[in-house]
């Protein structure tokens, strides 16, 4: 019978996007050089784009105890429910600079920053390297329909005729500025629109993913009919700013720092980043504008995912 190593929720979500092909080309938990190359470099060791760590944490006395060499079987468990996910064969197991990693790969060594704190105070010293036999992806209940595979997703694209998508990612709470945006963008690229939400681990205080996505769905509606379209992302985030290429991280990263980012590696990624200023809301005309197109002096208000939850929480008023 195999020993197990029973997984924290980053490693369900993680293992879950192995086995379903979000974290493509990756087949299992990065071995000690796919995880130095991707740090140094945000490429695998064989040269594919990469630009997050995707690791299997354990400590000094797992090590021990379950005998974890080269070669080794283990069964990976869900923590919820203790079932069997998967059966990962140990390529190496290998210690790490946490303080490379927060700099390198997070930008600073703050922690204040969420993704450092945790790393700093609750991933353990060995990464185990190895690919991965899947048995089940984790087990989800809740909106069942709302959750795609990449597979099954291009499937509905194709079913709906949809040739160019732009996509846009969150782990806010979406209101009418970042609909007009998404709108915008769409009519810009004569595409059609994907919300892809992530619902796995976010940010201390964020709006649970219940909450979100009965908003997601209700402003779904708004959509000019058949241009959008919405599916989950069981992502654990990790707050990587444009590593992540997401703007989670405002107060460590600049606001179009992910864009460069994307347009820096864009012929090899194969996506077309599609530029927009901030958007801003003009209380004197009670609608929102790219923040290049406002003339000077007009009184503005910043109606970001921060303050969105706040007012959220306080009941103060949010704009149309």
């Amino acid at each position: 019978m195999l020993k197990d190593i029973v997984l924290t929720e980053v490693d369900n979500s993680d293992l879950e996007l192995i086995i379903n092909g979000d974290f493509s080309p990756l087949e299992g938990f990065m071995n000690e050089a796919d995880y130095t190359s991707v740090v140094n470099t945000l490429r695998l060791s064989d040269g594919t784009i990469f630009a997050m760590p995707v690791t299997l944490d354990v400590s000094s006395a797992d090590v021990e105890r379950l005998s974890i060499v080269p070669g080794a079987r283990i069964t990976l468990r869900d923590a919820r429910d203790d079932e069997a996910l998967a059966i990962i064969t140990v390529n190496d197991v290998y210690t790490y600079d946490r303080v490379k990693e927060c700099i390198q790969v997070l930008g600073a060594d703050d922690p204040a920053h969420p993704s450092i704190a945790y790393l700093r105070n609750r991933i353990k010293p060995f990464y185990v390297g190895g690919n991965v036999q899947a048995i089940q992806v984790p087990s989800h209940f809740d909106y069942v329909a709302l959750r795609y595979t990449p597979t099954e997703l291009r499937a509905h694209f194709k079913k709906l005729a949809w040739r160019r998508v732009v996509a846009f990612q969150t782990r806010n709470s979406m209101h009418h500025v970042r609909r007009e945006l998404t709108v915008r963008a769409a009519r810009q690229r004569q595409a059609n629109v994907l919300i892809h939400p992530i619902v796995g681990l976010i940010k201390p205080g964020d709006v649970n993913h219940y909450t979100r996505v009965r908003v997601y769905e209700a402003i779904m509606a708004k959509y000019p009919n058949g241009m959008g379209h919405l599916a989950l992302l069981y992502l654990a985030m990790r707050m990587a700013g444009p590593r992540e290429v997401n703007s989670q991280g405002k107060y460590f990263y600049g606001p179009y720092d992910a864009r460069e980012l994307v347009e820096k590696y864009k012929d090899e990624l194969h996506i077309e980043m599609v530029p927009f200023q901030q958007m801003t809301y003009l209380p004197s005309t009670n609608e929102y504008q790219p923040v290049d197109e406002i003339p000077a002096g007009l009184q503005t208000l910043d109606i970001s995912g921060t303050e969105l939850r706040r007012r959220l929480k306080t009941g103060a008023h949010i704009p149309d």
